[in-house]
């Protein structure tokens, strides 16, 4: 009985055994026939990835080839938590064994990181905690050359601006997932991106990338460079000094342009406070743009430019016509001109008009054009419409029709009243006048160069004949005559050279009325006898000097580089004589 016992144990077991093969056979069979292509695609999903590859965004760099913008190669720091441990490092010839917290220390100090943020993600059951993101070069190597076994690193693409604020309210500034946000890196945005591409690979069973397993899905295509027609020193130079004259002036910004007369291409485009596209958060963000470009206001008296201009143009006036100027004018209506001084009756011809900068007599020799007419050149000097530039943001500064000119505003847009402009327009009306009549586009990006060196050009618009030239040369003619005798206008002088130019204070709108803060700017041509450059510098609501002898230093300082950079030799003819007074 006790065999029968045995045997029957013996004869369940084997049946168990049996089912416990058979089971494993249909588990093998099942993973190895019926789904083998599934748990082979489960596994390819871990072991094959398929990745974007970034491509490489171009470069900005000046007019001589000088990188102000390019792309750079930065490390994120990360760790896996769960493997942290204590470490035997390399130091010398000798392994030194070092705990998790002096490793803690020694990455702290590395990455200039507090210690308590490096140990609390040291801490924890994850596979990834990111200590630091885009790191030099530098870091990158000696983090790498440790061995940490638990520390690993992703490359990123980075931007650097190497020359920090030179240009760089002009440059704009990329966020930090590459995306443009301000200035050329958005506007020439289509030519600097590039085309990402895809590529596969198969990583082993540490996760490592086999090298010889890459292959490429779609092929990356990197960015194109962006050409300025810029000179970053020039720039420099001009940036120092429109950020001395705004700690001179206490004003709230001021700007410096440097336009080359026969081209309209803008060789300095300055201003303070400017910003360091490397740390855009470090200055406020009514700082982060270009104003050159998008602030608009009263100009003030650099407009009686326009409007002396335009009376000799169509024939009611010439350099040495005579008025009689008041330093207190009544309109028939009852309201009054007034002087900036207090003077007796002023008998001026109209060039002496633009040296005293009278108001009382521009308008009424000026008044002589009728108001469609004088809009009309207004316009043609290209006030009221943006520039053709092409800067994100750019204002096309603020002209109303005649028809919508009240009777005091009829009178005082020919001294720079009832009308805005940006600062970038206002240079351009003198590139127009030192351009023997011709307005051409301010033009700031050459073109879109290519890794072969093809340049694709910039599109320009046509160039706008405004006056003739003849009467050009008469305005030109009058500006220098502000240089030499104005008493403001000869602060402006450059010893050795001709120079021809406008003062111009503006008082700043203020609610329905004027406050007491002014703009005040002074634009420059130089050598007047062959024009060439423009300098045109403003200073925005200047705290300690009312008028523009806040800006003729600027002008003087930046003027004097321009003509020692391009070589321009001293003057060696006289200016034609006119009369300022009768």
């Amino acid at each position: 009985m006790q065999n029968d016992d045995i045997g029957g144990r013996q004869r369940k077991f084997n049946r168990a055994i049996l089912v416990v093969i058979g089971l494993f056979v249909f588990m093998l069979g099942n993973f190895q026939i019926v789904n083998a292509q599934h748990y082979k695609d489960e596994a390819n999903s871990y072991l094959n990835k398929t990745v974007d590859v970034k491509a490489i965004r171009g470069n900005i760099v000046d007019s001589q080839g000088n990188i102000l913008a390019s792309e750079v190669t930065t490390w994120d720091v990360n760790i896996d938590p769960v493997n942290v441990g204590p470490v035997v490092l390399t130091i010398g010839n000798q392994q030194v064994a070092f705990s998790k917290e002096q490793i803690a220390q020694k990455l702290a100090d590395m990455l200039k990181l507090p210690l308590d943020s490096v140990l609390g993600k040291m801490t924890g059951v994850g596979r990834y905690a990111n200590l630091k993101k885009n790191v030099g070069a530098s870091t990158y190597i000696a983090l790498h050359n440790l061995d940490i076994p638990w520390l690993y690193f992703d490359p990123q693409q980075s931007r650097l601006y190497s020359q920090g604020a030179v240009a760089g309210n002009l440059l704009g500034f990329v966020g930090s997932d590459g995306t443009p946000l301000a200035g050329i890196e958005r506007t020439m945005n289509a030519c600097l991106a590039g085309v990402d591409g895809k590529e596969s690979y198969v990583q082993g069973a540490d996760w490592i990338k086999i090298p010889s397993s890459i292959q490429t899905i779609t092929q990356v295509k990197n960015g194109s460079d962006v050409v300025l027609t810029i000179d970053s020193d020039l720039q420099y130079a001009a940036q120092q000094e429109v950020a001395a004259t705004v700690r001179r002036l206490k004003a709230d910004w001021a700007s410096a342009i440097v336009i080359e007369v026969k081209t309209g291409r803008i060789l300095a485009a300055a201003e303070a406070p400017s910003v360091d596209p490397n740390n855009p958060g470090g200055v406020a963000p009514q700082n982060r743009h270009s104003r050159i470009f998008q602030a608009a206001f009263e100009p003030g008296s650099i407009l009686k430019t326009v409007a002396a201009a335009t009376a000799i143009d169509v024939g009611k006036a010439s350099p040495t016509s005579h008025v009689i100027a008041p330093d207190k004018l009544r309109m028939p209506w009852g309201q009054y001109i007034n002087d900036s001084e207090i003077h007796g009756p002023w008998k001026l011809t109209l060039t002496g008009v633009l040296v005293e900068s009278s108001n009382t007599g521009i308008v009424q020799i000026a008044g002589k054009v009728d108001s469609a007419t004088r809009y009309a050149y207004m316009q043609k000097f290209g006030m009221g419409s943006k520039t053709g530039v092409n800067f994100e943001g750019e204002s096309s500064g603020v002209l109303t029709n005649y028809t919508n000119w009240d009777r005091m505003s009829n009178e005082t847009v020919m001294f720079g009243q009832a009308v805005s402009l940006t600062p970038i327009q206002t240079a351009m009306i003198y590139q127009t006048i030192a351009n023997k009549g011709v307005r051409k586009s301010p033009v700031l990006v050459d073109g879109c160069r290519d890794k072969n060196g093809n340049i694709s050009r910039t599109s320009v618009p046509d160039p706008v004949r405004v006056i003739s030239e003849s009467s050009a040369k008469q305005t030109m003619d009058m500006l220098e005559k502000v240089v030499e005798k104005g008493p403001i206008g000869k602060t402006a002088r450059i010893f050795g050279y001709r120079v021809a130019g406008k003062t111009g204070t503006a008082q700043i709108a203020e609610g329905r009325g004027y406050g007491r803060l002014h703009a005040v700017s002074f634009v420059g041509i130089a050598p007047a006898e062959d024009p060439k450059y423009v300098v045109a510098v403003t200073a925005y609501k200047s705290r300690t000097v009312s008028n523009s002898l806040g800006a003729t230093p600027g002008f003087v300082s930046v003027m004097k580089q321009v003509l020692k950079t391009h070589a321009i030799p001293p003057a060696t003819t006289k200016s034609t004589y006119i009369p300022v007074r009768w």
